[in-house]
């Protein structure tokens, strides 16, 4: 009961980010992506920072920087510049094959063996979600695909550096969360400025999306997705990521009245049956590796029981 309540929690993480465009395109200044990201994760991490009333300390300074940079860093100017040159469809999936670089990432750090369900669970999570996104007018773009393959690597990477290095002692995920997303803030103004000159103006609309990306779609949603990291396997955090373009597809139907087909609608299905069907699957090969882990250190204590006892 205890697991199943600590995945719902981190899976509002991915809906949330669902709500991105919706609030983007309704709500923000046009054609400055980099601005938004910016907006999003600085005064993010500077007030989970200042909650938390903790700085990194020692080595934690660059990990930070790292997992920042990975996670939040290169993730959003990547993604968004995948998002600009490809149709959103396309860029999606390619988002959608993120569990497929943490599951390998994590067996080849982490030690997370990968079963057949998982990996079959974040291929066909994948495959959902080009039901719900793909078109037949989908165009592909070298730089953009490049772009959108390098952010899923970025962030996979950086789940599993997350979930490798943990925490400090004595340190909470509000804490960490803000560092990484401070650092990560800081990383993109340098780019947002070449790229895209001054800030704009800003009017109600734009004060009210940004307030609501800053808190609720950025430092509240990545508190429970760290949060979620520190209790969970990689593998299964990771696989709660179809979660976000079905939310923005129920988003876009809801709130923005675009049509869903039955094409569309089948796809949904078949993407949150393998999320469910992954967080099954890791559950059952964490509970393994546990268990594994026990036995050894049993036959461990027992072998040096009996060392001292000859």
């Amino acid at each position: 009961m205890k697991r199943f309540a600590t995945v719902a929690l981190t899976a509002l993480a991915p809906v949330s980010w669902g709500s991105t465009y919706a609030v983007a395109t309704e709500l923000l200044p046009p054609d400055r992506p980099l601005f938004t990201g910016v907006m999003r994760a600085l005064p993010a991490g500077l007030l989970l920072t200042a909650l938390a009333r903790t700085l990194p300390r020692g080595a934690w300074w660059w990990k930070s920087a790292v997992l920042g940079t990975l996670n939040i860093g290169a993730f959003f100017p990547l993604l968004f510049l995948s998002a600009y040159r490809l149709p959103g469809g396309v860029a999606a999936v390619l988002g959608a094959a993120g569990p497929l670089f943490v599951v390998g990432l994590a067996a080849l750090l982490l030690g997370e063996r990968a079963s057949l369900r998982t990996v079959l669970a974040a291929v066909v999570g994948a495959f959902g979600v080009s039901m719900v996104v793909l078109t037949a007018e989908a165009r592909l773009d070298l730089v953009g695909v490049v772009a959108g393959v390098v952010s899923s690597a970025s962030m996979a990477s950086g789940t599993v550096m997350t979930k490798r290095w943990g925490r400090p002692d004595g340190v909470g995920p509000l804490a960490v969360t803000g560092w990484q997303l401070t650092a990560g803030g800081l990383v993109i103004i340098p780019v947002a400025a070449l790229v895209e000159g001054a800030p704009p103006a800003l009017d109600g609309n734009a004060l009210l999306g940004y307030g609501y990306m800053m808190l609720i779609n950025t430092g509240i949603a990545y508190w429970l997705w760290f949060r979620g990291m520190g209790q969970l396997t990689a593998t299964s955090v990771t696989l709660l990521g179809p979660l976000s373009p079905l939310s923005a597809a129920v988003i876009g139907w809801a709130v923005l009245g675009q049509a869903l087909t039955p094409v569309q609608l089948l796809g949904m299905a078949i993407a949150f049956g393998a999320t469910v069907a992954g967080q099954l699957a890791a559950a059952r090969a964490a509970k393994t590796f546990s268990s594994t882990e026990k036995t050894d250190r049993n036959i461990s204590m027992d072998l040096t029981d009996g060392a001292v006892r000859r």
